[in-house]
């Protein structure tokens, strides 16, 4: 069995950032790498492990990200370590549609079991986020022989060609890069700190469905597409009542309801998928990014007789459901469970919540403050004019990255800081973390 690591877990500045070897390695990549590929931190990674990452100068890093919602098990954790070691040595690849093995059917089985609802089930596998979604529509198309797809403002689902589309926002991500795919379709979402006060979850969502019945049409409309939390978007959590009801409106109109939960499943928001917490049983949920601790995979999970509405051959991939990737996801389940990370996650949000709501009650730039689990997010403002401020959350972000902690942006107006850290991470790394962000708001007055 693979030895805990060693990596110490503290913050440590060795060199001014960036130091020597990375500079190096910066140039290596500016020489070789396309400048389309751009990179948050002008450090190179050389470990990683529970809620520190170590760069190649000796730089440790408080790590607030987890490579956007990936390491939520912690890099490297033993048990993906050993399950994909053991992998490596028996077999690299088959391909499934081929030679086919158990670890995928094992991995379907799981998700058989841990996504919501006790209704018969299947499962497809595939690399990433964007490939499941664009599967995703694919499978309601199929089934329901209808062509139509309804996505949300703010929602981000991938950069593929459909995906793009189906994202909201133009920079990075779309501009320069159309035409798009079409009969992709934008409907309000509900986002409680801009939305007037009147506007509860199920006013928002019918005002969504309202403009899809007079813009689009159920009977044109094959999936609803939408992230119980949404990611880049800017970790807006809707209204209560505002996912039921659209799902309830689904179900009425023969229309599938697909949860992305690429950013927001497997136990990232305290429950092994975010759509619990509002008691929403989906028909097809999206899975990636969590789900093999590392290691490129997806699936999308859903009804039984929607899975099985393709035809023999009409999903797959060369690379989909990876050998190694199904061991490292049968070793994610089994920590997540046996170190009970959901609690963990719950426990997180807690602290979090509680250091950034009393930052707020003393900064009239931190808006909002919102999120579940460990996927919570600041949103800066105008204290003026209550607009979106891009400006202090970059600034703010920049500071946390020259003192050593690790911090994402995001948001369609760039005015939102995210908080992915890994469940393995320590009380004490998340204080001394929001220490510095408590620095970072005084030095950017």
């Amino acid at each position: 069995m693979t030895e805990p690591s060693t990596l110490e877990q503290s913050r440590l500045l060795r060199t001014p950032l960036p130091g020597p070897r990375s500079q190096e390695l910066m140039a290596r990549k500016v020489a070789a790498v396309s400048q389309g590929v751009a990179t948050t931190m002008p450090v190179f990674a050389a470990r990683a492990a529970g809620g520190i990452v170590e760069d190649v100068d000796g730089n440790r890093f408080i790590d607030l990200g987890s490579g956007i919602a990936v390491t939520t098990v912690g890099s490297s954790a033993a048990r993906v370590v050993d399950a994909v070691a053991d992998q490596v040595a028996a077999f690299t690849h088959t391909c499934f549609m081929v030679t086919p093995y158990e670890g995928y059917v094992a991995v379907a089985e799981q998700l058989a079991r841990l996504t919501p609802g006790d209704h018969e089930k299947r499962t497809a596998l595939f690399n990433s986020g964007s490939e499941a979604v664009e599967n995703a529509v694919k499978i309601a198309r199929s089934f329901t022989g209808k062509d139509a797809v309804v996505v949300f403002d703010h929602a981000y689902h991938g950069r593929t060609n459909l995906t793009m589309a189906m994202t909201a926002k133009n920079m990075p991500y779309k501009h320069g890069f159309g035409p798009f795919a079409g009969e992709v379709y934008r409907a309000p979402m509900s986002y409680p700190f801009r939305d007037a006060a009147e506007i509860d979850g199920k006013l928002a969502a019918a005002r969504a469905t309202s403009l899809i019945e007079t813009q689009v049409g159920a009977e044109n409309l094959a999936a609803v597409v939408i992230e119980p939390v949404q990611g880049e978007g800017g970790f807006i959590v809707p209204a209560p009542g505002f996912l039921s009801a659209l799902a309830e409106w689904c179900r009425a109109n023969d229309v599938i309801f697909v949860a992305d939960e690429v950013q927001s499943g497997f136990g990232r928001t305290g429950t092994w998928f975010a759509v619990e917490h509002d008691d929403v049983v989906p028909d097809l949920v999206v899975s990636a990014k969590g789900i093999a601790g590392g290691l490129p995979l997806s699936a999308v999970t859903g009804r039984a007789d929607v899975m099985d509405a393709v035809h023999p051959g009409g999903l797959g991939g060369t690379y989909g459901g990876n050998p190694l990737a199904c061991a490292a996801a049968l070793a994610v389940i089994e920590t997540i469970e046996a170190e009970d990370l959901l609690t963990r996650a719950r426990a997180i949000e807690e602290r979090l919540l509680g250091r950034l709501r009393d930052l707020q009650a003393s900064d009239p730039r931190i808006g909002d403050v919102r999120g579940r689990g460990a996927m919570i997010a600041a949103e800066f403002v105008d204290p003026a004019t209550g607009d979106p401020d891009g400006a202090v959350a970059k600034a703010v972000a920049a500071y946390a990255h020259s003192q050593g902690v690790i911090t994402l942006t995001c948001g369609t107006w760039g005015n939102v800081i995210r908080f992915l850290p890994p469940l393995s991470i320590s009380d004490e790394l998340l204080d001394e973390a929001l220490d510095v962000l408590t620095t970072a708001l005084e030095e950017t007055k």
